[in-house]
């Protein structure tokens, strides 16, 4: 008898999400989303679109159709306590419940719970309650400055006093925030992300990946929520040393730890965003879900069955026995609209090319007669495959330049110009 598993979410992570889930052929796939992805369209057996964050009409939809598993992709609907309302009815979720999930949705919690538990790699911070708490740290404040909305912002809505705002752009953005904010270090190194499926108890990791956040090549422009992403063959990254790489894993661990000890155990996707530093890898965020891209480098090397993954998470019997991936390099270039992120054009059609080789995630992108049509996010995404980063980039290269209209993306994802300048970098930083 087929499994029935709900896929909440309509971008190009719950595409990658989706097409891993189908490669068991026992499991039939069902879908909500705010818009139809045609991606997913065509894996799934049927569709509610709706609001990710309509929860009453979700759990009544997946009541309807009878499923038994629900694997959350975005944010948002974990914030709305949507696992909470599914496993009210006996729908198991690859997800944390709402209190869990703040660990990503309200940064003074997570903050507050590394503090707490003495858990190694949280910045310096100050919380504040409001703007006018904000303004009066940074008016007596010198040198640089992070500065965060505590709530969901996704991906976009930092600010660095120094490089990104002066004083008074710092205060007239800390205006504009309502409710809380946090203030912290400018944490200097590179980032790297370190994503775990967990079973509330064990978790197993995924291979290290690298996003690029601003919008233009060379690190450049607005922050967005990310052009792409790489990943090694030996799943590690060439600036991450092992012992940085275990002190990394071990902060995670000890998160998931914390989070059981206060009553609140955490199932799902753990995401580790951190900066490597002089003095070691540092927590710039936890994510309760997968990211995008990252999801898409990881998923794309999955060789064992996700959703037997999935049935291990809800049942808290998962082993890095059930977890294998490909040793390949992953470039993943995505594809968005003129104007993105602070002026998205939409309504512009595209024409995709010879794509031979890459995998192909849909994300924002609307099916029209036939034809794609662009809508007000990132678009489409390409992964590349390859024994070396470089064939992986070059597939990723051939598939995202063979799209035609009025869509750009970032070529120097995965390039060796741009890795020679990571390694270069925390070269001079220890």
């Amino acid at each position: 008898m087929d499994m029935k598993v709900l896929v909440v979410g309509g971008g190009g992570r719950e595409h990658a999400i989706a097409s891993a889930l189908a490669r068991n052929r026992r499991t039939a796939l069902y879908s909500v989303m705010a818009k139809r992805n045609p991606g997913i369209s065509k894996l799934a057996e049927n569709i509610l679109l709706c609001r990710e964050t309509d929860v009453p009409r979700i759990v009544a939809f997946a009541q309807e159709n009878g499923i038994e598993y629900a694997f959350i992709g975005p944010e948002s609907p974990l914030e709305a306590g949507i696992v909470d309302a599914l496993e009210s009815v006996n729908i198991h979720c690859v997800g944390p419940a709402k209190a869990a999930a703040r660990i990503e949705t309200d940064k003074g919690f997570c903050r507050g719970l590394m503090e707490q538990h003495q858990i190694s790699g949280c910045p310096k911070y100050r919380l504040c309650r409001n703007s006018a708490e904000a303004i009066a740290f940074i008016n007596d404040h010198d040198g640089d400055l992070v500065i965060k909305p505590v709530g969901l912002t996704g991906g976009k809505g930092v600010k660095i006093i120094g490089e990104q705002v002066d004083r008074a752009g710092a205060i007239a953005y800390a205006e504009q925030i309502k409710g809380g904010i946090i203030l912290e270090e400018r944490l200097t190194g590179e980032e790297f992300t370190l994503q775990a499926f967990v079973d509330g108890a064990h978790l197993i990791p995924m291979p290290l990946v690298q996003d690029h956040k601003r919008a233009f090549d060379g690190d450049t422009g607005p922050n967005t929520g990310g052009m792409g992403s790489y990943s090694m063959p030996d799943h590690m990254l060439p600036f991450v040393t092992k012992a940085e790489y275990t002190r990394a894993f071990g902060i995670m661990k000890a998160t998931v730890a914390a989070l059981e000890r206060t009553g609140h155990p955490f199932k799902g996707i753990l995401y580790g965003q951190f900066m490597n530093t002089a003095q070691g890898p540092k927590v710039i965020e936890f994510n309760a879900r997968f990211g995008d891209p990252e999801a898409m480098n990881v998923l794309s090397l999955l060789t064992s069955d996700l959703s037997e993954i999935m049935v291990r998470i809800v049942n808290g019997t998962l082993t890095s026995a059930h977890v294998t991936f490909e040793k390949k390099a992953t470039v993943c270039k995505y594809l968005v609209p003129d104007g993105y992120p602070d002026a998205p054009r939409a309504g512009d059609p595209i024409h995709v090319g010879d794509t031979e080789g890459a995998i192909t995630y849909y994300a924002n992108v609307e099916e029209r007669d036939g034809s794609l049509v662009t809508l007000t996010s990132r678009t489409l995404a390409f992964i590349g495959k390859g024994d070396t980063l470089e064939e992986a980039e070059r597939i990723a290269e051939r598939a995202a330049s063979s799209v035609q209209g009025l869509v750009r993306y970032r070529k120097d994802i995965g390039t060796p110009a741009l890795l020679d300048h990571r390694i270069a970098h925390m070269k001079e930083l220890r």
